[in-house]
């Protein structure tokens, strides 16, 4: 009989957002019933409600935080309210799972604790109080000590974290306060299936010899400025203009970006596509030469794994990056990395790599295997069970009650005794359980545990925006050596 899990994300639509779409078929593939709680979308994802795949999932309509802080304040409360009302239609679940931002949805998970048992894991996608800082440049503020205490009774109300990284899970164990043993690294890691190269298109280069491509969001901790300023650095300074550049994407501040192309004479020497399909994704980055992740050092990016470096690497693209602490844990020897913010920098190593295709050919290769092999969402899989393992551990099954037309459970029914263990579910890489007794799951834990690396954080409690993070290493100038530019590891 399966266990039943309700994932929370207010973020983005699903099936849209990938991480959690991930997540909801890795779990229907080790045996649970997933349902999905989260906002409507503008143009996709736009229905009520939609099963897709086996998962169930339920849409709430939600316009957008506008005017700072307080529209947010505002957003979140409404998603609040809509996702009460249909856990309240979904009914007892086994397992909550609430992704963030926002910090609140511990309410939601509280109120299923209580009425029905459920465990709560807590899925950390955003350090928010970073992230506060990182966007809106209001310093410590009332608002900002909310977000603190927010982070703090997430934490507090649940049963398992999972992190999208080491960095992140040390956020949880120090100033979270969880055991080791509850908090449980999930990276975000493409499906490298779905990136394939498809035959360049040299029309994307608008006559020029190289793309350089940007993909991901756009708000104001992106550092699309960043690249921007770099692109006119590496036009202006280095004396290129053998070179195109597409910016992919949206967000917050597409439209100020595309301002500021202009305001640096770059308008006709970049493109900026907006959202675009799967296939024309492809199509851009096969055709790129360089990828750029520009997101520049703050509170928030220095210890966040960046989407958009794990899906340059799926598809065997060379990296130009910021030196970040886990940019660089991603993306290894597939990026080279300029001082933190050195605009000049970042256009010089660009410039480096467009003039040696060989060491672009090489980094590629280099990417591909990290996304394929240790850093994939096979590895994840297995971690995001043994976590639900580690939740669910002496929990005793639930039997569903009556389902009604695309409503979830009409009604709860009281528990029975926990059944064996489910069959063990095979992926390429390793043999997870399906099964919910303790003994497997502090087998499952111990094989995590295993695979994890030493971390050498300090412990003891830590004011939010304030992660134990040993201070970067001095920023030497750009060098090039025998395996090219970039900045001596320690």
């Amino acid at each position: 009989m399966a266990r039943r899990a309700l994932i929370l994300v207010e973020n983005l639509s699903v099936p849209f957002d990938r991480r959690v779409w991930q997540e909801s078929l890795a779990l229907r593939d080790a045996g649970w019933e997933v349902i999905v709680i989260c906002p409507q979308g503008t143009k996709r994802d736009t229905e009520p409600y939609a099963e897709i795949d086996g998962i169930k999932i339920h849409r709430y309509p939600l316009d957008a935080a506008t005017g700072g802080p307080v529209g947010y304040v505002k957003e979140y409360g409404n998603a609040l309210r809509h996702t009460l009302r249909l856990a309240k239609k979904v009914g007892p679940v086994d397992v909550v799972h609430a992704c963030n931002p926002p910090d609140i949805l511990y309410v939601v998970a509280n109120r299923l604790k209580k009425q029905y048992g459920s465990r709560f894991v807590f899925d950390q996608h955003d350090l928010v109080p970073e992230l506060y800082l990182s966007r809106f440049n209001r310093g410590k503020d009332l608002l900002y000590r909310g977000v603190v205490r927010a982070e703090k009774a997430t934490y507090d109300a649940a049963d398992v974290v999972i992190a999208t990284n080491e960095s992140y899970r040390q956020a949880a164990i120090t100033r979270g306060g969880k055991r080791p043993d509850q908090v449980f690294v999930v990276r975000s890691a493409p499906v490298v299936e779905r990136f394939h190269m498809v035959p360049a298109d040299e029309s994307i280069k608008k006559g020029k010899p190289y793309l350089l491509c940007y993909l991901g969001v756009m708000g104001p901790q992106d550092g699309v400025d960043y690249a921007l300023r770099a692109l006119a650095k590496l036009r202006d300074e280095v004396g290129r203009t053998d070179w195109h550049a597409a910016f992919v994407g949206a967000g917050d501040t597409f439209e100020q970006m595309q301002e500021l192309a202009r305001e640096l004479g770059l308008a006709d020497m970049v493109t900026f596509t907006g959202r675009i399909p799967d296939e024309d994704l492809l199509r851009y980055l096969s055709t790129a030469d360089v990828c750029l992740s520009p997101d520049p050092l703050n509170p928030l990016n220095d210890v966040s794994t960046m989407n958009k470096i794990m899906e340059y690497m799926a598809m065997s693209r060379p990296i130009v990056s910021f030196e970040l602490r886990e940019a660089r844990v991603s993306a290894g020897d597939a990026a080279l990395y300029a001082p933190a913010n050195d605009e000049s920098a970042f256009a010089k190593l660009t410039s480096y790599l467009l003039d040696n295709p060989e060491e672009r050919r090489r980094m590629g290769e280099i990417g591909r295997a990290r996304v394929s092999g240790p850093l994939s969402w096979e590895v994840s899989k297995a971690n995001l069970v043994a976590a639900y393992e580690k939740a669910v551990e002496g929990l005793r099954l639930r039997v569903p009650a009556q389902r009604g037309s695309g409503a979830g459970v009409a009604a709860p029914a009281g528990p029975v005794a926990a059944q064996p263990a489910h069959g063990l579910v095979q992926d390429h890489h390793a043999q997870v359980g399906g099964g919910v007794d303790g003994a497997h799951a502090a087998a499952a834990h111990q094989a995590y545990q295993a695979a994890q690396s030493q971390s050498g954080f300090p412990t003891g409690p830590l004011e939010g925006g304030q992660l134990p993070i040993p201070p970067a290493h001095p920023d030497p100038s750009v060098e090039v050596r025998r395996d090219g530019p970039g900045r001596f590891d320690q």
